[in-house]
């Protein structure tokens, strides 16, 4: 049974020869691109169920392949993992900013890799718990992954469109940036650049929401809460 598919943009050939097979061997069905121009347009014609992405790519670089698709309802949803060569903090929060659902730091092994593809594509099944969750003016349809304002689309980044269900799901109650940190971006502990990421994704939430920003409240030296109230 086959099953999801994977695409690969990376311009180091064998980078790629390595992450395709070994992804093979598991039942992945795996496409790839060496340049971001074309990768952006595999991504957009076929859908891929993941992607793995290069910063550093000739044609169009990864973080604006990662903005562009993000910002395009059609293809937010698509999982996101980042490749770089860089360790600089500055790059995993730009991507991770953009909406990117994970970062590996190269040089990496395969079943390092596959162990995160494996995490991000569980949290990704298991987000839908209920189909319909609505409070005031906003109103998430979790089957179609859309959330709207006024009856008018709401352009959210997959991690903005995971963290505001996440808020809504819990009916009030406050969030530890732990607790969303492990539910929203997967991640088991939290450091430093993780929980301001956190910060700044509740940040531009607040702002996409305008008149209904106020239901985001900061609960202190705890995290976040979402007001539930009509």
């Amino acid at each position: 049974m086959a099953k999801e598919s994977v695409l690969i943009i990376e311009d180091d050939k064998n980078i790629t020869e390595l992450v395709k097979y070994n992804l093979e061997q598991e039942g992945y069905r795996v496409q790839s691109s060496a340049r971001g121009d074309s990768g952006l347009e595999i991504a957009r014609k076929n859908h891929p169920d993941l992607m793995i992405l290069d910063l550093m790519l000739p044609g169009l670089d990864g973080l604006e392949i990662c903005r562009i698709l993000k910002q395009n309802s059609k293809t937010a949803a698509i999982p996101i993992i980042m490749l770089t060569a860089k360790s600089e903090e500055a790059d995993k929060i730009v991507g991770l900013e953009l909406g990117a659902d994970d970062y590996i730091t190269k040089p990496f092994s395969p079943r390092e890799l596959l162990a995160r593809i494996k995490a991000v594509l569980r949290r990704k099944q298991g987000k839908s718990k209920r189909l319909l969750l609505k409070t005031g003016t906003i109103e998430i349809d979790t089957e179609k992954h859309l959330a709207t304002l006024k009856g008018k689309p709401l352009e959210l980044t997959s991690k903005e469109y995971d963290l505001l269900q996440t808020l809504m799901e819990a009916d009030g109650r406050a969030l530890e940036r732990n607790f969303l940190l492990e539910t929203v971006w997967g991640y088991d502990q939290a450091v430093d650049i993780e929980t301001r990421t956190v910060d700044m994704h509740i940040g531009q939430l607040r702002k996409k929401l305008k008149t209904e920003a106020e239901r985001i409240i900061t609960v202190k030296n705890v995290g976040y809460r979402f007001d539930n109230e009509p």
